[in-house]
This record gives C-alpha cells, sequence and structure tokens, in this order.
C-alpha cells in the first residue's frame, strides 16, 4: 500500500516484484490488498473535509483524471492543514458545491438560495415558482421530484436553480458563512467569499506578447508595480489595519487605471481592475492566502499517477486514489509520517484521526 499510494508504483511492478520474493500471488488477490476493504481510510478521508472547513478559508484547484478510458476530473480542496480530493466526471459549479456538502447532497430553498438566483439573473417565472417552496432540506430523490414538478424551460435556468438549492444548504452551516474560498479564476468556483490567485492574475500580464520596446517597457513597469502590491499585501497580513487597507485599495486603483501605449495591456488591467473585490479579499480577511501554490503542489502528485498510471478502471480504485492522496498530503501538512500512519490503522493500535490533529492545530 506504501509503495502504491505513495510511490507511485504501479500493481505490474508490485507484482513482479513479489513473484521474485518467491510470494505466489495473483493479479486479482494484488488488487484487492490495494482497494477492497477500505471503508475505515474512506470514512477518515470524509472527515477531513468537514474538519477542514471549519478553518475558515481553503484553496481550491482542478485537474484532468480519467477512469475506464473516459475523460473526467480530479478536485482538490485544503489548505495549511489538509488536503482532500475527488473525482467525478464534472467540474462544474454544481459539482464543486455537490462536493463542499461532502458524502451526501441536501437542497434547501431559503433566502440565501434565493438571492443567489436572483444574482444569476433568472427570469421571474421561474423564480416565482422556486420561492413558494418552504425552506425544507431536501435529499436527492425528493430534489428530483419537486424539481420535475416545476417544469422549468432552459438547462441553464435548471442548473442556476440546482446551484441556488445546494448554496442555500450550504450556508445553513454556521462554518461555511465564513468560508473563503481561493481559487484561479476558474468560474466553477467563485461562490461564498471569493477570492483570486495573485500569482495567476499577473500570470495574465507576463503571457503578454508586447512588440517593440516601448509596449515590452510598458509590461515591465506594470509587473513590477504588481509585485510591488502584492509584497505590499504580504506585509498588511502581519500588521493589517484601516488606514493601510484604504491605502491599498487606492494603490491597486493607480495601477490598474493607467493607460499605457499597449492596448491589450490596456484591455487586461481593466478585466483584472472588474475583480478588485477579489483580489484584495486579504484586506477583509487577512487571514487568507493570496495565491493557490498549496492547491498546485497537491495536485501535482496526482498528476504524477496520472502520468505513471493512466486511467483507474474500477469505482473501487478511483475511490481508493482519492482516499489515500488526501490522506498521504494530509499527514505531510500535518508533519506526521504516512508510513506511521498506515501501520497504526492496520495494526489496530491506538491512535488519533487525522480530523481531530486538524481540530488541535
Amino acid at each position: 500500500m506504501y509503495q502504491h499510494h505513495h510511490c507511485y508504483v504501479t500493481q505490474p511492478l508490485l507484482l513482479e516484484q513479489l513473484r521474485e520474493w518467491g510470494v505466489r500471488l495473483s493479479s486479482g488477490q494484488l488488487d484487492n490488498l490495494l482497494s477492497k476493504d477500505k471503508e475505515r481510510f474512506h470514512a477518515e478521508k470524509d472527515d477531513l473535509l468537514r474538519a477542514g472547513l471549519s478553518h475558515g478559508h481553503v484553496t481550491v484547484d482542478d485537474s484532468g483524471a480519467r477512469h475506464q478510458g473516459k475523460n473526467g476530473y480530479v478536485t482538490q480542496i485544503g489548505n495549511e492543514f489538509f488536503a482532500w480530493f475527488s473525482s467525478t466526471q464534472s467540474k462544474s459549479r454544481v459539482n464543486f458545491l455537490t462536493l463542499l456538502q461532502g458524502e451526501h447532497a441536501s437542497y434547501v430553498i431559503n433566502a440565501s438560495a434565493l438571492q443567489y438566483m436572483r444574482q444569476q439573473k433568472l427570469p421571474r417565472e421561474p423564480l416565482g415558482k422556486v420561492a413558494l417552496k418552504s425552506s425544507e432540506s431536501m435529499d436527492e430523490t425528493q430534489w428530483q421530484e419537486w424539481q420535475a414538478s416545476l417544469a422549468i424551460s432552459g438547462r441553464k435556468h435548471q442548473q442556476t436553480v440546482i446551484e441556488g438549492a445546494l448554496l442555500g444548504a450550504l450556508l445553513e452551516r454556521e462554518e461555511i458563512q465564513r468560508l473563503a474560498v481561493i481559487s484561479d479564476g476558474a468560474p466553477q468556483f467563485s461562490v461564498l467569499q471569493h477570492g483570486l490567485c495573485w500569482v495567476h492574475a499577473e500570470r495574465q500580464v507576463h503571457n503578454l506578447n508586447p512588440v517593440g520596446e516601448q509596449q515590452r517597457k510598458a509590461v515591465e513597469r506594470v509587473r513590477k508595480r504588481i509585485w510591488i502590491l502584492y509584497r505590499a499585501l504580504k506585509a498588511y497580513q502581519s500588521a493589517p489595519s484601516t488606514k493601510r487597507a484604504k491605502q491599498l485599495s487606492s494603490l491597486f486603483d493607480r495601477i490598474f487605471r493607467q493607460k499605457t501605449v499597449y492596448v491589450l495591456l490596456n484591455r487586461l488591467l481593466k478585466r483584472l481592475r472588474e475583480h478588485k473585490d477579489e483580489l484584495l479579499l486579504v484586506l477583509k480577511r487577512p487571514e487568507v492566502p493570496l495565491h493557490t501554490n498549496g492547491s498546485e503542489r497537491d495536485i501535482r502528485g496526482h498528476v504524477k499517477k496520472r502520468k505513471v498510471s493512466g486511467s483507474t478502471r474500477s469505482e473501487e480504485g478511483r475511490r481508493c486514489r482519492d482516499t489515500f492522496m488526501s490522506l498521504k498530503n494530509t499527514c505531510r501538512k500535518l508533519g506526521m509520517s504516512f508510513w506511521k500512519y498506515l501501520q497504526e490503522r492496520i495494526n489496530g493500535g491506538p491512535f488519533v484521526p487525522l480530523a481531530e490533529l486538524i481540530n488541535q492545530r
């Protein structure tokens, strides 16, 4: 298990190794050892998410994850204390809101849900139908029956209603009401208190292809000023104050409202200026990170495993891949040996659950 999940050793290589050591084992038996009867590990992985979300902020990312020869996606949610992975066939906002809820999705039509639907410009007629529903929680079966009775036409309108109901159920939980989600700007993650990664924002400026010396110098000047602002925001996290927040907000305006000789740069600065609140979330929440580097590092291990092993074949295999990737990365963040973790769980000795360690930290 340690070699397969931690060191990315494939099952054929493990089987070859065991047979060279004189161990008689079939490929099916080896697969059973690696993926069957792992419910206790899956349960501990599920507990990680709720414990981690109570910390107040997460960074998120996603990547490709093939399953049974078909393209899919893996979503990462984490912070400095935990990492949690889940593979699905979609990376929509509905999928992300469902993942945030944990093992069982629920739907609630409440004030938060209706406010979200208005923000997404749901037309008056379907909004009126939805508003008649009392604010009681519905499971998947109840939701499907009720949604069918609404007879809302249009896929986009249906999706908006689903997103609103999922968000409404999430906001019933106190820890979600103050949760900040920091992303690279992918639209599916733009929910709750959303913040943007400064590294990804600056990368758009870096990736411009200026022509001529004037345009090149314009890009260099803007990049230099952006990194000055970034370092100032990092310093602000250590000593936040209302006065300093106003100064940094003004500095942001001066950088992103300037006009240069490079038209494409001006358009990019305007687009970034429209996301001022998300880029400057740190002024209201000094504890949130300015980037998603943690998520990038976490998901890199999944990319390595995908390159080595390709796609998973069974649902149990896919579930184990997500579970042990989550547990391994969480152990690393907590300063705990993954080898020791496996020994404690498999040998049946006393141990402290990872979710409890996260809460202690």
